[in-house]
């Protein structure tokens, strides 16, 4: 390594450590959430699962790949407010300062996409400028009082936005029609109007969300470039087939949402958000991880089929814990929470072992 890369590397780790933090924190509260009995931090960490897992542990992630980007310094401010007030939100140190650090931070996250905007005129770019949006609007509606399920509409749309503009970027490969471009923009239009809704009327807004996510999961199956990586072998496979099942998750979450949407808690909720967070979100984590990874710690990175272990195992053990959530089956929903768990720690290992060498 060259002794930039090294002081790069060096300068990006602790912002990255705050991510994984919040992440290994999140675990924790939600699997007691779920009733494992273990030790509670402080008594306010059980509700803080959501925004540390969203903001904590995806704002900052995200936000330190859009400023490693950007190649500026001012935008590590957004990861290190996210990651800082994840940490302060996780500890129970006064209850508004977190939630506005984050807060603070997801504005100067769509001030750096809009920086890219800028540089980038193009539609991929303003769909994860949307992406944030979502982030943002949610966060200034929980940090302004509203529960966490009243708000959860705006925060799936970060993650969702942000991958669906990254893959239709890659779908300029395929030089798609203008017909098709308009139905993934519908689907997205479609998306942010529930949301909105949502805010008015819960019921009627998540449902228009979940027909969205089921529209988007179609257009990405049909028209993704991965559908036709798969003969490609290596590391390409892998993230070809992370990607593709990623996409029915989001598909059978997209279901869950029309016909579950008025719930705000409960074993069928839970199967709602985690087909949509864990399901989704991860297996598109697990996609991008050999390519994000590397790049936001410039270090040389090793694919090795060991990937595949923690791919099929989230896959399993999802299966185990939505299985039990939807059957009212608590020792399936319990253990199959638990390994999720687990599968997540396996990820990290592979990939900060695949990292080093």
């Amino acid at each position: 390594m060259t002794k930039s890369a090294i002081r790069q590397s060096l300068s990006r780790a602790p912002l990255m450590l705050l991510a994984l933090l919040s992440l290994l924190i999140a675990l924790w509260a939600g699997l007691i959430r779920m009733g494992w009995g273990w030790p509670i931090l402080q008594p306010t960490l059980l509700m803080a699962h959501g925004p540390l897992m969203v903001s904590g542990f995806l704002g900052t992630l995200i936000s330190l790949e859009r400023a490693v980007a950007l190649e500026l310094r001012w935008p590590y401010a957004a990861p290190l407010l996210t990651g800082t007030g994840a940490i302060i939100l996780a500890s129970g140190i006064s209850g508004w300062l977190g939630p506005l650090l984050i807060t603070l931070g997801s504005v100067l996250m769509v001030i750096i996409v809009l920086q890219i905007l800028r540089i980038h005129i193009t539609l991929y770019t303003g769909v994860i400028l949307i992406g944030s949006g979502c982030w943002l609007i949610g966060n200034l509606f929980w940090v302004s009082g509203q529960p966490v399920a009243h708000v959860i509409a705006w925060w799936i749309g970060f993650p969702l936005l942000t991958v669906a503009g990254e893959r239709l970027e890659l779908g300029r490969l395929l030089r798609l029609s203008t017909k098709t471009t308009a139905s993934f923009i519908a689907s997205i239009i479609l998306f942010v109007a529930g949301a909105a809704i949502s805010t008015v009327q819960y019921t009627r807004g998540v449902q228009i969300t979940g027909v969205a996510m089921v529209l988007m999961a179609a257009w990405l199956l049909r028209y993704d470039i991965a559908s036709r990586r798969i003969k490609a072998g290596g590391q390409a496979r892998f993230i070809a087939i992370s990607l593709l099942s990623g996409y029915g998750w989001l598909a059978f979450g997209g279901i869950l949402t029309v016909l579950y949407a008025g719930l705000t808690a409960g074993p069928i909720y839970d199967a709602m958000l985690h087909t949509i967070f864990l399901g989704f979100t991860f297996t598109m984590i697990f996609a991008h991880a050999p390519i994000i990874f590397p790049a936001v710690l410039a270090r040389s990175f090793h694919y090795t089929p060991r990937f595949y272990s923690h791919l099929i195992l989230l896959h399993v053990t999802l299966a185990l814990r939505i299985t039990g959530d939807l059957l009212f089956w608590g020792p399936g929903r319990l253990w199959g929470g638990l390994l999720n768990a687990v599968v997540l720690i396996l990820f990290l290992s592979n990939t900060l072992a695949s990292i080093r060498k």
